[in-house]
């Protein structure tokens, strides 16, 4: 018997870990929670170049923002909690999550630079282009987890950090750490949690709770549209570079903060726990987030958007309804076939075999593999 403290126990139990992970069935709930969030990011998206003085869509937009990426990253930081450094969850972390976001900061890259015609338009891995900055923020969040699940009250220190950087106007901006640090806490909030925290958010008087949440967050997204700089939402700067004074920085984390937590626990309980038509495509949410970001640049590069009759709202609805069915499409089972090699790449050849390998395959094959969740 390996003792706990030891490498050797550390190695026995990181196996046991993992053979317990490939033997759980899937929860519809997340699934479900997953598909319902890329849904609500590629309709925001859709709707950035629309919103111009539409008052009504500028709140909507608003209100969207605050919630859809912490209640991504939540459910990625909830994902994250086994990761502990072992070989095969560094191996899916560099092929999962480091492998697609060099592959994809090149595509939108060249993207911009020949479907935009735009021949300053580099190509850096240093600076994330459009979408790309969620995966460069996980891989640097969950290599941090090992530490958050070490220190006694992870959150707090989060929460410190994020309203540091949030009045640091010289942070650098490689690797986005702008927004990797602001929207830290909601990664770490979701190590933190535990299954029971997901059943009570879901109980009906969650539901009925969030009806004059939302209700309130629509109100209050209109009435800051004239009067708020929208940038806040994206976590993307400091207090400083939006004219405002340092302390207004730390002030707004805070409030935002607890205002995304809000609407990510309302979003929450209206997820539906049974298996529904979209269940499945829970699983292929890193699809749809990271190809929709060709449809929408492209719309804008072709001047699409341009149309006068797409700002009314019934070309906003239309809009809407394209981007919501484009999505769902790119999180089915044949595009993923196709596009597996670039975001779910196999690369076994890549990495040594340790002795103890092929027994482990063998086991493999005798059950169904599940693939370990990114977290989108």
């Amino acid at each position: 018997m390996f003792h706990a403290d030891t490498p050797a126990g550390q190695n026995e139990q990181s196996k046991q870990n993992e053979k317990s992970e490939l033997t759980k069935p899937r929860d519809a709930f997340f699934d479900n929670a997953k598909y319902l969030a890329i849904l609500l990011v590629a309709i925001g998206h859709s709707w950035e170049p629309l919103k111009g003085g539409d008052r009504v869509l500028q709140g909507l937009y608003l209100v969207v923002y605050s919630f859809h990426m912490p209640a991504f990253i939540v459910i990625s930081g909830y994902f994250s909690r086994s990761f502990d450094m072992s070989p095969a969850r560094l191996k899916r972390l560099l092929t999962g999550v480091a492998l697609p976001y060099i592959l994809f900061e090149i595509a939108y890259s060249l993207f911009g630079r020949y479907a935009n015609d735009d021949p300053h338009q580099r190509i850096t891995l240093l600076d994330p282009l459009y979408l790309t900055w969620f995966l460069c923020a996980l891989f640097i969040w969950r290599l941090t987890t090992p530490i958050w699940k070490l220190v006694r009250h992870p959150l707090p220190i989060a929460l410190g950090i994020a309203m540091l950087a949030s009045c640091t106007p010289d942070m650098t901006d490689d690797f986005d750490l702008q927004r990797l640090a602001q929207f830290l806490p909601y990664f770490v909030l979701g190590l933190v949690l535990k299954p029971e925290h997901f059943v009570w958010v879901r109980r009906r008087a969650a539901r009925v709770l969030s009806v004059p949440v939302f209700v309130s967050a629509l109100a209050v997204g209109y009435w800051a549209v004239p009067r708020m700089n929208a940038g806040w939402v994206y976590h993307h700067d400091s207090a400083q570079e939006f004219g405002a004074p340092w302390w207004a920085g730390p002030v707004m984390m805070l409030l935002m903060f607890g205002c995304s937590l809000l609407l990510t626990a309302g979003f929450y309980s209206w997820v539906p726990g049974r298996t529904t038509w979209f269940t499945a495509l829970g699983a292929g949410t890193l699809y749809g987030y990271l190809l929709h970001g060709f449809l929408i640049k492209g719309a804008g590069y072709a001047g699409l958007y341009d149309h006068a009759w797409l700002h009314r709202p019934y070309g906003v609805a239309l809009v809407t309804a394209l981007a919501a069915t484009a999505v769902t499409l790119l999180c089915t089972p044949p595009v993923r076939r196709v596009f597996r090699s670039m975001i779910e790449p196999d690369m076994e050849w890549a990495f040594k075999r340790d002795a103890a390998e092929p027994a482990r395959d063998r086991t493999r094959l005798e059950r169904p593999v599940v693939r370990e969740k990114v977290g989108v």
